[in-house]
């Protein structure tokens, strides 16, 4: 099953990460910088805190209520944190990440094949510029709708739906924003490309499940370039 298969290259790309010299000092930078922004991100929402919860909700006087209230506190908590990580993320991805991924995905082909295939050479700000402009429709904006579904699945019945679809379509948007790498770069055009995720989406959907694993998944996302690469590699060659 794609599904699997999905799997399998994600937890392939990590061991073949963890065993190359080059690609795990890649992999913990970019673990690091998804680690150390999330906690800005999470100092300066927690430093108005209370004054958030407060807004929404004042502390009752009643014993009862203040149980209540307190419960209402630990949700919009872990809500936070929730949002925190998704945008340390995002933040970090836009400006370290995407060439992070790119570094690690062409060690990975040179290693694979001794050589890497593109149409032109570019300079590093060229190139980080046209990584960027790849990023925002390729993982921004999916991401940001799955965010606005969870936040309508919290004030509408069929929130439990919508948060199951939010999820889903997370996980296959960071797994392409990893396969989409190399065609990518070789400048294929964005409509064949989001084409063939059409064409894809169990596999894709099997590699970003990883990345639901609580405290592990900083882990895959960081070594994710890695298999994804070995995944289009193999696509390429005939292999798969």
């Amino acid at each position: 099953m794609d599904i699997i298969k999905g799997i399998k290259y994600n937890f392939l790309g990590l061991s073949y990460g963890l065993q190359n010299r080059k690609l795990l000092f890649w992999g913990i930078l970019r673990f690091f910088v998804v680690i150390l922004i999330g906690l800005v991100f999470t100092i300066i929402i927690f430093s108005s805190y209370q004054e958030t919860i407060s807004l929404i909700w004042a502390r009752p006087e009643s014993k009862w209520l203040v149980i209540l209230w307190h419960i209402a506190s630990w949700i919009m908590a872990l809500f936070l944190m929730g949002i925190s990580a998704i945008f340390s993320y995002l933040i970090s991805q836009l400006l370290f990440s995407v060439v992070i991924m790119d570094i690690m995905s062409r060690i990975t082909e040179l290693n694979i094949t001794h050589e890497i295939k593109e149409p032109q050479k570019v300079n590093i700000w060229n190139l980080f510029i046209y990584l960027i402009k790849q990023e925002i429709p390729r993982t921004i904006i999916p991401i940001l709708i799955s965010v606005l579904l969870i936040i309508l699945g919290l004030v509408v019945p069929l929130g439990s739906i919508l948060a199951f679809i939010s999820t889903c379509l997370a996980i296959i948007f960071l797994a392409w924003d990893n396969t989409d790498v190399i065609p990518a770069r070789r400048l294929e055009p964005f409509k064949s490309r989001f084409a063939y995720l059409i064409k894809t989406i169990p596999f894709h959907l099997g590699f970003g499940l990883p990345f639901l694993i609580p405290v592990l998944n900083i882990l895959f996302l960081s070594f994710a370039p890695v298999g994804a690469t070995l995944y289009y590699l193999d696509k390429e060659s005939g292999k798969i």
